[in-house]
């Protein structure tokens, strides 16, 4: 099962920007592009209009132009940093709300990958991911790279991706989640884990013939042989919360990136409003990237109601 060439080696590369722009967010986009070699894309949405007067008639009226001149204004120091890199760069502005404009523009035109930031509006912090990244994460049709607020900048390494850790289960969607996850890991020459957490209530059903050493290996059936064979995979089965596992493991194995992946919207608001999502991208001190259901669709991945009221499936956020 092999994903589009462009999800793991993408060619063009959107960064979905606020104003003022997430710095950290836009360095790992920036190290992207220069990393493939591929084009970047600045875009923003703006849903306030710039409202002036006329000096003649003293009328107040929208002007858009102005509106969308001073966003441009804002985001042209980082596209003068992207081309100054040698990569090629275009600012793109648009009247609206953001998730909506971000999805527009991916049905309009060739983007093989998303990268946002996130932060955490509201009274309850980082348990909550803004609604623009949720929106966007789970509609895209492309893998999206979200940056969250606890992420370590990654300049001190130079943006290195030397470990990826996949979280994964033995259902269908996880053999293209673990897929591309290892494409990923071939690209950087990195360290692939794979990670499967027992939930405390099947913990009884799943060892009761099968040992964890067991599991561990049919793990390695996820990812196609001939991938299997060119990168260093190991495989981890644990019993326990999903959420703390895979935040404990990716600190514990030094994952420069997790890889995710989401099945039905409705089951995946589901679990984001009980705080799995939310929590591992508000988290983790690496970026995180998710695999819509649009993504898992392409890969041939067919919705099944049962997952509408899941409250988790290991490897399904």
């Amino acid at each position: 099962m092999a994903s589009k060439p462009g999800w793991s080696k993408p060619s063009t590369i959107l960064f979905a920007s606020e104003i003022p722009a997430n710095e950290r967010a836009f360095n790992y986009a920036l190290a992207q592009a220069r990393d493939f070699a591929a084009d970047l894309v600045l875009f923003h949405a703006y849903d306030t209009l710039v409202v002036a007067a006329s000096e003649t008639s003293g009328i107040r009226y929208y002007d858009y132009a102005a509106a969308a001149r001073a966003e441009i204004k804002h985001l042209e120091p980082l596209a003068e940093r992207a081309r100054k890199a040698g990569i090629k760069c275009e600012v793109v502005v648009r009247p609206g709300l953001a998730a909506d404009q971000i999805l527009g523009y991916l049905r309009e035109h060739p983007v093989d990958r998303i990268v946002m930031g996130t932060h955490s509006p509201g009274p309850i912090g980082k348990l909550l991911v803004g609604s623009v990244a949720e929106a966007v994460l789970r509609t895209a049709g492309v893998p999206v790279f979200i940056v969250g607020p606890d992420v370590v900048d990654g300049a001190y390494r130079n943006f290195a991706t030397r470990t990826i850790l996949s979280a994964v289960s033995f259902i269908e969607s996880s053999y293209a989640v673990a897929t591309f996850a290892a494409e990923l890991a071939l690209h950087h020459n990195a360290r692939l884990i794979l990670q499967h957490v027992i939930r405390p209530q099947d913990r009884a059903e799943v060892l009761a013939g099968r040992t964890i050493e067991e599991i561990e290996a049919d793990l390695l059936c996820l990812i196609p042989t001939a991938l299997r064979e060119q990168i260093s995979i190991q495989t981890i089965v644990v019993p326990g919360d999903p959420t703390e596992e895979l935040l404990y493991q990716s600190r514990a194995q030094q994952a420069d990136l997790i890889v995710l992946g989401a099945h039905g919207a409705s089951a995946f608001a589901a679990i984001a409003r009980h705080g799995v999502v939310y929590k591992v991208l508000a988290h983790s001190h690496c970026p995180v990237i998710t695999l819509s259901p649009a993504v898992l669709a392409a890969n041939g991945i067919k919705y099944h109601k049962e997952y509408q009221t899941e409250s988790f499936l290991a490897g399904v956020f």
